[in-house]
């Protein structure tokens, strides 16, 4: 074999696939650095795990990359197994038909992206053919399996990826991001049927499709990367590193079954979380950051975290990922997280509503600007701004009798960049009675007097108050249930931070950090 095979090529300036472009969000590229980051981490476990062995000195290892796109996972692993292998393999041409035919497999998640993998592992679009590095396949594929997948339509979405039809029912010439590891009630026999055989993998890696766009756009679109983790847990292999996004830590539709099971399993070995996913992918802003995971199915125990922020590296051994139902990523949150609720003090919880408080949508139109004897105030947002309609009170649906008292409105949604110090909530509004809202915001009530609700405002703009919602707010959402951490207090005073730090012992060191991640917030003008 030549000895300027195109392994070698990846050292000339610039790595190609450092360059290539997004090309959507199902196929976020990984950097060939970021990919070389977490094959270190497995290497490094791989030996704790087996005696101090060197992973890229086993002929016997196989690895699978289940939804490769640009194969820079398959190709840093190739390029390692080859320097790895050369003592018990000596001719590079017999060692890297063996690595390639016996050792390293692959998925494509598209017609284009299982192409450049091959090219990325095979140095030509087919395995057998004439400038490919490998010489042992018969077919053109080689170990990079694709073929178009169907999507199971019930009820007018995929039974098993939850893609809407109306969208993904193309026709042939298109994709359909029906991607076969998740498109199976069984996925070990699918493994069978694309490769050929009984498959067994000591290794899963890469980087899965997030979600399936169809809804609204960016969160709000339905998360699937955890349905590929699942599908590579269940092929029981020994170990198991993914990047996915972080929000699964705290938030996600559909995801709360997911995070139970990641965080109570007690088989994540460790865990690198990278609250700005910038700093991991440059030029791709994923809100709530990302993460990479290595699951060990012989491991049953705590979990070394390294938190990546601020050019700095943070590591946490031996954290407990199951302490609460959400991951708290700072361990200097955890701190203060800890004496708060050390006191066993009621959650504002039971004060808020959930989702559309009065059963009135945000696109509600039966409002008018003139205030009538029989209408009363609806608080919405038009045309971008907030505004007060007036509305007939028997088209309230639910929660009636909270049109009667005092209350705060709280936006349910606010966003933010990824700098800090953040806001976190967008500004409260207190409402007299009568009064309603559209699905904007939430409703805290009921407070007996405006002097009442005005000290629960003043409470929900302290800096201790917003910090608390930030440990479970990882997206612009701030639902019903990112509030459970906060605590009630007593509704008959206005609230500062001062008095707050004094009540749960919070020290210097952890009043400069909260206030380093949460900005003042002055009060409404409403």
């Amino acid at each position: 074999m030549n000895e300027q095979a195109g392994f070698t090529l990846r050292g000339r300036n610039p790595d190609v696939l450092t360059c290539i472009a997004n090309l959507s969000n199902d196929e976020v590229f990984t950097p060939p650095e970021f990919a070389g980051r977490m094959l270190d981490t497995l290497e490094e476990s791989w030996a704790a795990r087996n005696g101090g062995a060197n992973i890229w000195a086993d002929s016997s290892v196989t690895f699978l990359d289940p939804f490769t796109k640009s194969g820079v996972f398959l190709r840093e692993i190739t390029t390692r197994l080859i320097a790895g292998l050369a003592d018990e393999i000596p001719d590079l041409q017999t060692r890297v038909d063996h690595i390639l035919t016996r050792q390293v497999f692959g998925i494509g998640i598209t017609t284009l992206t299982a192409l450049l993998a091959r090219r990325s592992l095979y140095c030509s679009k087919h395995a057998n053919g004439e400038h490919s590095v490998a010489s042992s396949f018969a077919n053109e594929d080689g170990n990079i399996w694709f073929e178009r997948t169907e999507h199971s339509w019930s009820n007018a979405k995929c039974e098993f990826c939850g893609a809407p039809r109306a969208l993904f029912d193309r026709g042939p010439g298109l994709d359909n991001h029906a991607y076969a590891i998740i498109h199976t009630n069984d996925i070990k026999a699918r493994i069978g049927e694309l490769f050929g055989a009984r498959m067994q993998f000591d290794v899963i890696i890469g980087n899965p499709p997030y979600q399936m766009t169809g809804g609204a756009g960016g969160s709000s679109d339905s998360s699937i990367y955890h349905l590929f983790v699942q599908q590579a847990f269940n092929l029981e292999p020994r170990f198991v590193s993914m990047v996915i996004p972080s929000r699964w830590m705290a938030g996600g539709r559909g995801l709360d079954d997911f995070r139970a099971e990641m965080l109570k399993s007690e088989h994540i070995r460790s865990l690198t979380d990278f609250p700005d996913s910038g700093t991991a992918f440059p030029g791709v802003q994923i809100k709530g950051g990302i993460c990479y995971f290595l699951w060990d199915r012989d491991h049953t125990g705590p979990c070394d975290v390294t938190r990546m922020a601020d050019g700095a590296e943070s590591i946490q051994r031996d954290r407990e990922l199951g302490e609460f139902d959400v991951f708290i990523r700072d361990e200097r949150a955890l701190g203060i997280l800890r004496k708060v609720i050390s006191k066993s003090e009621p959650s504002i919880l039971d004060l808020i509503s959930g989702d559309t408080p009065f059963g009135i949508a945000t696109n509600f139109q039966d409002w008018s600007e003139k205030q009538g004897t029989e209408k009363i105030p609806l608080h919405l947002i038009c045309r971008g701004k907030r505004t007060i309609g007036y509305m007939d009170r028997d088209l309230v649906r639910k929660n009636v009798a909270a049109l009667d008292v005092w209350k705060v409105l709280v936006p349910k949604a606010y966003g933010a960049g990824e700098s800090f110090p953040h806001q976190i909530l967008g500004k409260e509004i207190v409402a007299s009675p009568p009064s309603a809202c559209t699905q904007t915001y939430l409703v805290v009530s009921p407070f007996q007097s405006e002097e009442a609700a005005r000290s629960f405002a003043s409470y929900y703009r302290t800096r201790l108050f917003r910090f608390l919602v930030s440990l479970r707010k990882i997206t612009q959402d701030a639902l019903r249930s990112t509030y459970s951490w906060v605590p009630q207090q007593k509704w008959d005073k206005i609230w500062s931070d001062q008095e707050l730090y004094e009540k749960y012992g919070i020290e210097p060191d952890e009043i400069a950090f909260i206030e380093s991640m949460i900005r003042p917030m002055e009060a409404n003008g409403e």
